[in-house]
């Protein structure tokens, strides 16, 4: 893999389980931005995973938990609408050793996108206007600025877009889907 690619990477909920079912092993650090600000109003702390032990996190408090916690872990991300950021190895860029799970209260990528770098993940999202009631549900759940509403309208900018699939979760007319990004 070039090393043109961001430590970070954004990826579906879904995709995100298929990365954990892939791992023997798991381990639960603090987020160190949720740790850095003092909490965070959308989740708990202790929720930046790991899929190794000999490897640190950015926040404090590294312990290894078991299948059912990673499943809760999961379980609150879906429920505070958390993006799932995995994080690629330092030396093997192909290799995810674990994954992040941001919101935009506390993660300094939301707070500096031009200083934290991350990639976007292979989907786009692609809304059925046909379907869509306008009623802007989605709008809050787009931490990347892909979805505004303007005079009661949906504007969608998609290379805004990255792929984290929010808007389909949070969508009650299932108006909007992921699709590969070409």
């Amino acid at each position: 893999m070039s090393q043109d690619y961001s430590v970070h990477y954004v990826c579906t909920h879904e995709e995100a389980r298929k990365l954990v079912s892939g791992q023997d092993r798991f381990w639960v650090s603090n987020c160190g931005c949720r740790e850095s600000k003092g909490g965070c109003p959308h989740s708990r702390t202790d929720i930046c995973m790991i899929f190794r032990g000999d490897i640190g996190s950015s926040g404090s408090g590294q312990r290894e938990i078991s299948l059912t916690e990673v499943l809760a872990i999961f379980e609150e991300a879906a429920e505070k609408h958390l993006v799932t950021r995995p994080y690629r190895n330092d030396t093997r860029k192909d290799i995810t050793d674990g994954i992040c799970f941001c919101c935009p209260g506390c993660c300094s990528y939301f707070a500096s996108p031009d200083e934290n770098i991350c990639d976007k993940g292979k989907y786009i999202q692609k809304t059925d206007m046909a379907l869509c009631s306008f009623c802007g549900d989605c709008v809050p759940f787009c931490y990347f600025n892909a979805r505004k509403m303007v005079n009661d309208e949906p504007v969608i900018t998609e290379e805004n877009c990255y792929g984290c699939g929010l808007c389909t979760e949070v969508c009650s007319e299932k108006a909007v889907q992921v699709i590969p990004r070409i």
